[in-house]
């Protein structure tokens, strides 16, 4: 990885307006784990709200991939869009490297945004109890946010509506279609985050039940990961300079 594209690339996310609007995203669930502490009815289940409808829930099934759907297509997409990419590309800088420096100021600035949000979340919810409902999240949203930066890291360099593809994929692929045909849950990266959050705690199926075990759904995290990365490094040394003009 390529420290000075990694720079460049962590400047020009800072400088987005998209990135004010991630951080007030990121924050919506501490604003649900606030109203949810202080008007929940007397009969609330703190565990079940947190693991299945706020950490398990809105947060892995939508913030989890729009954050990183919007860090991900602005370290990359943006270059494209304005014409940039092709003073990079013209740089001795070998392409693989300037893909995993994209990749990983993304995921890293997912992360920063995504799990101090959540593990507040789920403190407040769950008032300093069921801490292996926080950490198996936590660690879910880092699995999860690392697979979905490299799928949308692909996704900007294979096409310039890598936006509304991305928004496609969450939406009706993961949205719609995981809950009408179960085998879609091997290729959706929010039940890898759901199965990989399963290994730390160990809830009735009633309160919280992933449709991965922890095992597969760390090696298909891995392997779709590494997958997608691959495939944006070819497609990026096929480019030609003035493709990106």
């Amino acid at each position: 990885m390529n420290p000075d594209v990694a720079r460049l690339t962590a400047r020009t996310l800072l400088g987005q307006r998209r990135t004010i609007l991630v951080v007030l995203l990121a924050l919506l669930p501490v604003g649900i784990a606030l109203l949810y502490r202080f008007a929940a009815p007397a009969d609330a289940d703190p565990e079940r709200f947190a693991a299945r409808a706020l950490l398990g829930g809105i947060v892995t099934s939508t913030i989890l991939p729009l954050v990183t759907l919007i860090f991900a297509t602005g370290a990359f997409g943006q270059d494209i869009e304005d014409g940039t990419a092709v003073y990079l590309l013209a740089t001795p800088v070998p392409r693989r490297d300037i893909v995993l420096a994209r990749f990983a100021v993304a995921w890293a600035a997912s992360l920063a945004v995504l799990v101090p949000s959540a593990v507040l979340a789920g403190v407040i919810v769950l008032g300093g109890g069921g801490p292996g409902i926080v950490a198996g999240f936590a660690a879910g949203l880092a699995a999860g946010s690392l697979v979905y930066a490299a799928a949308f890291t692909w996704l900007s360099i294979a096409t310039s509506r890598a936006l509304v593809a991305g928004l496609l994929y969450v939406f009706l692929w993961e949205g719609t279609l995981s809950g009408l045909f179960s085998g879609i849950r091997f290729l959706s990266i929010r039940q890898y985050a759901t199965g990989i959050a399963g290994a730390f705690f160990d809830l009735p199926a009633s309160v919280f039940q992933p449709r991965l075990e922890p095992a597969p759904a760390a090696v298909l995290a891995a392997l779709v990961a590494g997958l997608m990365l691959l495939l944006a490094v070819r497609r990026l040394q096929r480019w030609e300079v003035g493709e990106a003009g």
